[in-house]
């Protein structure tokens, strides 16, 4: 059942923001099945609830994730004591009206931190050079991404800083705008988060540079940005000028990933093959279906591609330490196809949800009415509910 709440909402109140006011199709949010690079759309519905509960304060409705924590708040399988508890887990539907968060937009007064922008050579990488045998020949040669990093005013130089990698470089106004904003209150006890926005090497599925770095599954990506990526940002001349002791939490409470669409998968990706690195996972309309390049050399291995997570990857392997974020739209990619094209966004997304809470994980499912595939009005109204229970219960200064 969907519950709804009068549209007068307060900045910055944990968990509760409330799902409510006009239908915001905004044109810029909705992407294909590869959103580009320097994107800064997005769209978010305020969704929330406590696990195991059918309402929600907002226009959400959930059934619990989690199911029989502990005393201590910890997860039901596993037998682990969890001191985040599970609040904030579960399935959650939202729409078709959606409305802005009240934190996704820049407020006067509020300190804004420092922004760095610069561009990563392919020439420069040993994993994606531009030039892999796997890529369609009118895709193969150098390129440059651009990377930006922004560092919250509340972050200080030599302490070790949590962060979050967001793939395709989108929603930077918003993540900026909402982390800013968290810090900047006392009462949200929030993190000193540094968000890097990395834009992929370009094109989309099968045979591109995008595709090989995020629908391949492996832990390639991964290894790029720990050994790449992280110490590209902390080598930058201007960082490093401001920022001469800048450092990365080796906590992987403390690393979060973010991704729409193949972004997504990529998000989950890390998590999941990164050898315990990332544990906090977003995403958006992820791309959990076959799009694995067929000459990928993990084929024979993951011959269905990202799909392997909606059968057994997840579901009969041990339980791994990880807090994913899913959310699709009903009008989402291949929303009409059947199972065996492989390539239903809805149908993968709900799978995994229904994976991830048979196997007592923390997680938290948003289905979206009225929504097409990386939808910006969706996450424009969630984002900030999504960053919240994410970073729940993580140090704060």
């Amino acid at each position: 059942m969907t519950r709804s709440i009068t549209c007068s909402i307060s900045l910055l109140v944990a968990l509760s923001i409330a799902a409510c006011g006009s239908d915001n199709d905004a044109a810029d949010g909705s992407g294909g099945s590869g959103g580009k690079g320097n994107s800064s759309s997005s769209s978010s519905s305020s969704s929330s609830s406590s696990s195991n509960s059918s309402t929600s304060s907002g226009s959400t409705s959930g059934t619990g994730g989690t199911d029989d924590p502990g005393p201590s708040g910890g997860g039901g399988q596993g037998g682990t004591i969890d001191p985040v508890g599970t609040e904030g887990d579960g399935d959650f539907e939202i729409g078709p009206d959606y409305q802005d968060a009240p934190e996704i937009k820049r407020i006067d007064g509020v300190p804004q931190g420092r922004t760095f922008t610069f561009s990563l050579s392919s020439r420069e990488s040993e994993i994606f050079t531009g030039h892999d045998p796997t890529l369609n020949d009118n895709a193969k040669g150098d390129f440059n991404r651009r990377v930006e990093v922004a560092i919250p005013a509340t972050y200080v130089d030599g302490e070790e800083a949590p962060f979050m990698v967001v793939q395709d470089a989108r929603d930077r106004n918003e993540i900026i705008n909402t982390i800013n904003n968290f810090v900047a209150d006392p009462n949200n006890r929030f993190p000193s988060v540094i968000a890097i926005f990395a834009a992929s090497g370009g094109g989309d599925s099968y045979g591109s540079e995008r595709g090989l770095e995020y629908d391949t599954m492996s832990d390639a990506y991964q290894r790029f940005v720990d050994t790449e990526l992280l110490e590209a940002v902390k080598n930058d001349q201007a960082v490093r000028a401001a920022y001469p002791n800048l450092k990365f939490t080796s906590d992987p409470d403390g690393r979060a990933t973010y991704g729409c669409s193949s972004g997504g998968a990529a998000a989950l990706t890390m998590g999941w093959f990164g050898d315990d690195t990332y544990r906090k996972i977003v995403t958006y309309s992820g791309t959990f279906v076959d799009q694995q390049n067929p000459r990928a050399p993990t084929e024979a291995e993951y011959p269905d591609g990202a799909w392997e997570y909606t059968e057994g990857l997840i579901r009969d392997s041990p339980r791994k330490p990880l807090r994913i974020f899913l959310q699709v739209g009903d009008n989402d990619l291949g929303s009409t196809r059947d199972e065996a094209s492989h390539h239903n966004w809805v149908m993968a997304n709900q799978r995994v949800a229904a994976i991830l809470k048979e196997k007592g994980y923390h997680y938290r499912f948003v289905y979206s009415k009225g929504a097409s595939h990386c939808d910006g009005k969706v996450i424009r109204q969630t984002l900030p509910d999504t960053l919240r229970w994410m970073w729940r219960g993580y140090p704060a200064d």
